[in-house]
């Protein structure tokens, strides 16, 4: 009996891995095609109904972004700004039907000379459902970066 309980234990926790490296996968692919600037896949992973919360500030990014359209136009404004960004330790919690994922998150933007122009780092707090995101909180080392960076291309972008 014991045995048969080890063993059960021991197939759930490989199992729980195994599944959590193809969400954190899944994930960084999403991102290199949002860096390649493709948003299509990592706004798959988020419901209709999905709410992503962003810094408020005086920038594009402010507020809330509730429902895919919203979180869409995000997604285009992130990549015509030509923000990439990586991923770096990711934590997971909870069952698949309500998993909690907290991602470190580095953003960067360069000008068309190479010039850097704006480096954040940020933790990401999701909470999903069956491995689509209801959720986001992005919560950034230094808001104001964001803002002085829509500004330079508010002052960049002016004919």
């Amino acid at each position: 009996m014991r045995a048969w309980f080890a063993a059960g234990a021991a197939t759930a926790l490989v199992g729980r891995r195994l599944v959590l490296e193809l969400l954190l996968r899944r994930f960084r692919a999403s991102l290199a095609a949002l860096d390649a600037g493709d948003h299509r896949p990592l706004l798959a992973s988020y419901r209709q109904d999905a709410v992503l919360h962003f810094a408020d500030g005086n920038h594009r990014w402010a507020g809330d972004h509730e429902g895919r359209e919203a979180i869409e136009r995000f997604l285009r404004d992130f990549v015509a700004a030509g923000l990439h960004g990586e991923i770096g330790e990711a934590y997971f919690g909870g069952p698949p039907w309500r998993m909690t994922v907290l991602a470190r998150f580095d953003d960067r933007a360069e000008d068309p000379d190479g010039t850097e122009i704006y480096r954040n780092r940020t933790v990401l707090l999701l909470r999903t459902k069956w491995g689509k995101v209801v959720e986001q909180e992005d919560y950034y080392e230094d808001t104001s970066r964001i803002e002085r960076l829509d500004a330079h291309l508010r002052d960049r972008d002016r004919p």
